[in-house]
């Protein structure tokens, strides 16, 4: 999308603003008082010591081993991570198999960040903040998981020290996480999911299908990870996510409970609470039944606002848990379906003024409702059937709406998109780009029975789904140059400087059902060429296309003016 690259400051960039208007009233009032505060805070880091030096890793065959876990890349570019045990065992093998791409991550991250604040004092500053509005988080993260995080987080760089020590940084991510899904505005989440069973699925048994579009620039999401965890408590579970991340956003466990994450709209976060990942990591460990989960959700305090569409292989149907850090409730739908994108749908928040904010300016109803759409015209629900829905790239009714567009349910920015079919124990996970490429498919059953892999494979070869090669074909390389085309017309923006003729046309070629070609175009026309009648022109092409959100359409409006 034109707006993403430009908008995107990172979520921990964002996670420091909020907490700078979190606290910047006491800080006024008194310094003495933000010391203080800055002082007293307690992440609630463990006291262990670790011998970093037993955790030794080797290699053989093309996967690396430490202790009882181990690291390998799947053929179509997946990591795959096997590792169990107590917390301390987990998370130190995990951190000695997962330095590199735990770097990596973090690289990716904190460059995101130093492009819009270079200055190294000003990031201590910031930190500060950090330290004062997360004071207490260690405390809001059940002891299990933050033995678990210190332990990998003996494996990070120390290149990172500026923004806090390696456990502080890492537990502070997993809440950053949560301040992304709470700025909507960003774009950093769009995600949209569904179930189906009885006679809505071709063989009655349950189907989950989601996109987890979460969007932190490209460098962050090429390196996905899929754990396979057999927990000394709990439940084994597989978790789709990135190195360094112990909480859940898309899961299913052993006993065929599957849990997924859609962010909703909701109050900003004045205070520490449990992130919204570490409570779903906990239901996905701890819950086989929809009954179990719940009573997890209901006795957590969260940050945000969300939905968790939890699917129950042994209920054999859906439901979503909407929450906020107040109260939660229980959405059922109707049917033998169900669908979730980024607003409550239950009675119980049909009044609340931020679901109704966001159901009149977002996206999110528009997508809900293509997604009945596209269930309505493929059921019975196939998991091959379940990736077309994940890949579709139009608006109602089949229209075409331009490619990254946000009320698309595929929008090409996801970090990743998976099928889960509990009932027979199987998920299939997308590969680059985005969903566009192979979903590979993994059988929870046989992998956690410990079944020796064919050829050193995890995954099934022959149950595999196939690329969408007339995307990669055609649009692929459109989507490409259209944003890399975006990028150097806005460079050319900022600076007031002119660019050949051909830049602005080819934008327009390369997305002309898109509006924010169009409101990109207008901008240069005015501001840096001075035409007004050509912006005008531009800018009215733009409003007689589909505009995701209330705030653009009223932007593009007040400039026409």
């Amino acid at each position: 999308m034109l707006r993403m690259l430009r908008k995107t400051l990172g979520i921990m960039l964002t996670l420091l603003a909020i907490a700078l208007g979190a606290v910047v009233v006491a800080l006024l009032t008194t310094a003495g008082i933000g010391y203080r505060l800055y002082r007293s805070a307690d992440m609630g880091e463990p006291r262990l010591e670790i011998d970093t030096a037993r955790y030794t890793v080797t290699r053989s065959n093309g996967v690396a081993h430490c202790g009882g876990s181990t690291l390998r890349r799947n053929p179509a570019g997946v990591w795959e991570l096997t590792t169990g045990g107590d917390p301390l065992t987990r998370g130190a093998e995990s951190g000695a198999l997962l330095r590199g791409l735990m770097y990596y991550q973090e690289r990716a991250f904190v460059d995101q960040i130093r492009r819009i604040v270079p200055s190294e004092r000003y990031l201590r500053f910031l930190r500060s903040f950090i330290v004062i509005f997360n004071r207490n988080l260690g405390h809001c993260v059940p002891e299990e998981y933050r033995r678990e995080i210190f332990a990998s987080s003996r494996w990070c760089s120390h290149e990172f020290d500026a923004i806090g020590n390696a456990y502080e940084r890492q537990i502070n991510y997993h809440a950053a996480h949560d301040i992304g899904h709470v700025m909507q505005e960003y774009m950093l989440v769009g995600c949209s999911s569904f179930a189906t069973w009885g006679g809505r699925s071709a063989d009655s048994t349950l189907l989950v299908g989601r996109n987890f579009d979460f969007y932190v620039g490209d460098d962050f999401a090429r390196n996905k990870l899929v754990t396979f965890c057999r927990p000394e408590r709990g439940i084994p579970f597989a978790s789709v996510g990135w190195a360094g991340m112990s909480g859940v956003l898309s899961g299913m466990n052993a006993a065929g409970l599957t849990v997924t994450l859609n962010a909703a709209k909701g109050a900003l976060p004045t205070r520490a609470a449990t992130p919204i990942s570490l409570l779903a990591r906990t239901i996905l460990q701890y819950a086989s039944t929809i009954e179990e989960a719940c009573a997890i959700a209901d006795t957590t305090r969260t940050f945000v606002s969300e939905s968790l569409l939890i699917a129950s292989a042994r209920d054999r149907r859906a439901v979503v848990i909407e929450k906020t850090p107040e109260r939660s409730a229980l959405y059922e739908g109707e049917g033998e379906q169900l669908r979730c994108t980024n607003h409550y749908q239950s009675a119980a928040f049909a009044d609340d003024p931020y679901n109704r904010e966001n159901i009149a300016t977002s996206d999110s109803p528009y997508r809900l409702q293509r997604l009945g759409e596209l269930l309505d015209s493929l059921a019975p629900l196939t998991p091959a059937r379940a990736v077309t829905i994940l890949r579709d790239r139009r608006g109602l009714g089949g229209r075409d709406i331009g490619l990254t567009n946000e009320k698309s349910l595929n929008q090409a920015i996801a970090h990743h998109s998976v099928v889960f079919a509990p009932e027979r124990g199987l998920m299939w996970l997308s590969t680059e780009p985005w969903q566009a490429g192979r979903f590979v498919c993994y059988d929870l059953g046989r992998i956690f029975a410990g079944e020796a892999p064919p050829e050193g494979r995890l995954d099934l070869p022959e149950e595999e789904l196939p690329a969408d090669s007339l995307f990669l074909r055609k649009d692929y390389p459109r989507i490409v140059a259209y944003r890399r085309d975006c990028a150097a017309l806005r460079q050319a923006i900022a600076r007031r400087e002119r660019v050949d003729e051909a830049l602005p046309e080819r934008i327009l070629g390369e997305n002309p059902r898109f509006f924010g070609a169009w409101a990109l175009c207008a901008d240069y026309r005015e501001e840096v060429l001075g035409d007004r009648e050509g912006a005008r022109r531009c800018r009215e092409e733009a409003l007689r296309l589909e505009i995701p959100r209330l705030s653009e359409r009223q932007e593009i409006e007040r400039k026409l003016k």
